[in-house]
């Protein structure tokens, strides 16, 4: 058990608790805001790049999804880093390179000049994605930890509609000033992040227990609250792990839910909407002027169910909130595939495609686009939470990736209504995976849902394999 030490740096009056902590998770939420502008501004960018650089179907995928293939080696790369640098300083890693790959690509002046700054970018987003729910989620309080978290998530949602706002009110200016805007919230994150403490969990983790405590003491406003959340870290006997670590059996459930999400998200449909909804509504006669009208209608709907989701889940629980909202995914894209398949093009026929994608929009992105950064910082225990969070993200962009470079693909193929078929299918997977491997993770503390890991009551499963899971986990304990 660590003994409470009195230290010159813990004596003295002690900064608001709560106040330091809302001010650590919007500041490291700035980097959603960028990581949600720098992919949402490609909607409304993308008509104009395609006809200044005479853009073919699949330049455009390229262009698109160049961002995401960057962030899938940025989410990998940001691991090791974050343990070894620590979560701050890779916070900052971050917000540099957004500061650089936004200055790259609002002066290209060359397809390939797009896409390299589109990738360093992307390598921005996914270090971000990486890391921002991570430093959220260890300094938050468990009963505050899922609406904080989820603030990364409504920050990136705000960056989203923020862009589709831009690209409309510069459409008929340059995009190379859709571009230029992210370099503001860019600077706010690396200037910020300057004066922000170390996760007191990663000083734990490297065997700094007098700093952890000072850190938990200006978080919590108390020695004792202070002291107990310490001896319950060190409890748990944390090191950094290997990678083989994250593939073990006793880890193996916080994976499979975890990644399982993060698949999913993509794979439901949610960011070909987001990059390619002006396309495919101007391809079906709506207009470019009403295609990025009905972008923004998109952007506020997802801000609207992301704050709708930080309340419910830890108002309702992150597993309810998906069992509730993913079948009215799945009904809104079957109206909307329904009208592409059916030609409904008149007045009315616009205004159901309308309403069912904004009505998608709300019921996808309230839950999956709200879970993933939640439950992937929450899951693993802290020995491979930096690792087990890149098997996250990088499962995102990775999903994401195929999304980007094939939705354009998909409607030549299948027309835009079997396309958004194709889409409601998977979100009915989606449902019943979550009823199989996502356990309920409100209201406990990150080291509880690590004793649950190790004990074998972590996945809502039959409790009759309990035991062997127990068993088979005594040697780590």
């Amino acid at each position: 058990m660590y003994v409470a030490q009195q230290t010159s740096e813990t004596s003295g009056p002690k900064p608001h608790s709560p106040m330091l902590t809302n001010v650590i998770a919007a500041v490291a939420a700035t980097g959603g805001l960028l990581f949600g502008y720098d992919t949402g501004i490609i909607s409304a960018a993308l008509l104009q790049l395609t006809r200044d650089f005479h853009l073919s179907t699949m330049s455009a995928q390229v262009v698109t999804s160049a961002i995401i293939l960057g962030a899938l080696f940025g989410c990998l790369g940001a691991a090791p880093i974050s343990d070894r640098a620590g979560r701050r300083r890779t916070v900052m890693v971050a917000a540099a390179l957004f500061l650089l790959g936004t200055a790259m690509v609002a002066s290209a002046h060359a397809v390939w000049m797009l896409i390299v700054s589109r990738l360093v970018l992307g390598l921005a987003i996914g270090a971000a994605s990486q890391i921002v729910p991570v430093y959220i989620a260890e300094v938050s309080p468990p009963h505050r930890r899922g609406q904080l978290v989820v603030g990364f998530q409504l920050a990136v949602v705000l960056g989203v509609t923020i862009s589709f706002i831009t690209g409309y009110l510069l459409r008929h200016d340059s995009w190379r000033w859709m571009f230029g805007m992210g370099m503001l919230p860019a600077l706010i994150l690396f200037m910020g992040m300057i004066f922000l403490p170390n996760s007191p969990r990663w000083l734990a983790m490297r065997g700094d227990m007098e700093g952890a405590r000072a850190v938990l003491v200006r978080l919590r406003g108390s020695q004792e609250a202070a002291d107990k959340e310490l001896a319950d870290i060190e409890a748990a006997h944390d090191v950094r792990a290997p990678w083989s670590e994250v593939l073990s059996d006793w880890v193996r459930p916080a994976l499979v839910a975890s990644v399982g999400i993060a698949l999913l998200c993509q794979l439901t449909g949610i960011n070909a909407v987001l990059y390619y909804a002006p396309t495919i509504f101007a391809g079906a006669g709506i207009g470019e002027q009403s295609a990025l009208l009905t972008s923004i209608a998109i952007g506020v709907a997802m801000t609207v169910a992301t704050m709708f989701g930080g309340w419910a889940v830890d108002a309702w629980g992150r597993r309810a909130l998906l069992l509730r909202l993913l079948p009215g995914a799945v009904i809104s894209l079957i109206v909307l595939g329904a009208a592409f398949v059916f030609g409904a093009n008149g007045g009315i026929g616009i205004w159901i495609k309308v309403v069912a994608i904004v009505a998608y929009t709300v019921f996808n992105t309230g839950s999956l686009s709200v879970a993933i950064w939640l439950v992937g910082a929450e899951v693993y225990p802290l020995s491979c939470r930096g690792k087990g969070t890149s098997l996250v993200a990088a499962s995102h962009w990775g999903a994401d990736f195929v999304i980007s470079l094939t939705t354009l693909s998909l409607v030549q193929m299948l027309g835009a209504g079997g396309t958004f078929l194709l889409f409601a299918a998977v979100n009915a997977f989606a449902f019943f995976f979550v009823l199989r491997y996502v356990p309920e993770t409100r209201g406990h503390s990150l080291e509880e849902l690590e004793a649950r890991l190790r004990n074998g009551t972590f996945a809502p499963v039959d409790r009759q394999h309990a035991p062997q899971h127990a068993a088979a986990t005594l040697t780590h304990g």
